[in-house]
């Protein structure tokens, strides 16, 4: 093999290591979702109701090192399961991005986040509309009070929302 032909192997397999991280293509295409707020059925001796959610925390989403708009809702259902809300919610696409409940009360850079600790809540299911995403029955929402839309690959806080606690 002589030497050309060792180069442009090299070239064309940093080409797709370098595409493979940084999937350039995901910054021109956008994924929509429209969740729509999931309902408890909670039975009763007479029939089965549905319950109103309840907000337990709330916050609105800021930019960090992406435009991250929206509102970030911890609802319980009337069956007692948490989930968060993201509504109105825009941001970068990106490769690998997930949504974190942080353990500070503002996740304002990427340090926070790594060392204040973190629930992942699971991949991004869009970067833009209405989402839900569970969240463990255990979650102190005293302690985990913000969110962070976080991009595992390059460990970068896209945007956060501090979740203020909701008077009953």
């Amino acid at each position: 093999m002589n030497k050309r032909n060792l180069i442009i192997g090299g070239v064309v397999a940093a080409v797709i290591v370098g595409w493979y991280a940084f999937r350039p293509e995901l910054l021109f295409i956008n994924k929509s979702v429209n969740e729509s707020m999931p309902m408890a059925e909670v039975a009763s001796t007479a029939m089965a109701r549905t319950t109103e959610p309840t907000i337990l925390a709330k916050g609105d989403f800021r930019g960090l090192a992406h435009e991250t708009k929206g509102t970030a809702a911890v609802y319980q259902l009337g069956d007692g399961k948490k989930v968060l809300r993201l509504t109105n919610f825009e941001t970068s696409n990106g490769p690998d991005v997930h949504v974190y409940l942080v353990a500070a009360e503002a996740a304002n850079d990427n340090d926070t986040v790594k060392k204040s600790g973190f629930i992942d809540l699971g991949s991004m299911k869009g970067n833009i509309g209405d989402q839900n995403y569970d969240v463990p029955a255990d979650v102190d929402l005293g302690k985990y009070q913000s969110v962070s839309i976080w991009c595992a690959r390059f460990g970068v806080n896209f945007g956060a929302a501090s979740l203020g606690m909701q008077k009953s």
